[in-house]
């Protein structure tokens, strides 16, 4: 094969190469820009605020990861992996004295008069089900976050592409005719006597 040929062949699957990661990155930006502000508009919608930082709600050391975020509204993922690991967790931690949901609802069903039991049961099935929504607004919001690197490596790769594409084709225009590459002759290199 001609070497002049095989360069502009390889440059133009290069060029191919970088376009297409150009369109991924492009994509994978729009989903980052999608799911932050998805998520950011969800959070802000629900009006949750974590409290103040001198507020008796998060003295105990359990609530020290609140502190960073006192008085602030929860609008990301950061925030809302926080307040449901920290807060929520700890106080149904409290509520239940310790016993998940699924416990106190196989006890409730074996004493569905007990109402102090249903109540527990139905804080717990609330507090759970409140603490899963911000877990998967946490996740939603660290995909989109891992779609924004994917992007800027889309991007430089596509960069790299397109230079090394770039020389290529310069470099075809280079080399002369007469010029094969893969034709199973190889051309000794000896050194230059003096």
């Amino acid at each position: 094969m001609q070497r002049k040929s095989f360069d502009k062949l390889v440059s133009w699957i290069g060029l191919t190469l970088a376009a297409l990661l150009v369109v991924a990155g492009s994509l994978l930006t729009w989903a980052h820009t999608y799911v932050h502000n998805e998520v950011h508009s969800q959070l802000a919608a629900q009006q949750i605020f974590f409290p103040a930082k001198d507020s008796p709600a998060i003295q105990a050391p359990e609530y020290s990861a609140m502190k960073q975020y006192a008085g602030q509204q929860l609008v990301n993922g950061a925030q809302a992996q926080v307040y449901a690991d920290h807060f929520i967790a700890n106080h149904l931690k409290a509520a239940g004295g310790g016993q998940t949901y699924a416990q106190l609802s196989g006890k409730a069903l074996a004493d569905p008069t007990n109402t102090k039991l249903a109540g527990q049961v139905e804080t717990m099935f609330k507090g759970e089900t409140l603490r899963g929504l911000l877990l998967n607004a946490y996740a939603f919001d660290t995909m989109g976050t891992i779609a924004f690197y994917a992007a800027i490596a889309a991007f430089a790769g596509a960069a790299v592409l397109l230079v090394l594409s770039l020389l290529g084709l310069w470099h075809s225009g280079k080399v002369a005719e007469n010029v094969t590459v893969f034709d199973g002759s190889h051309e000794a290199i000896t050194p230059a006597t003096a």
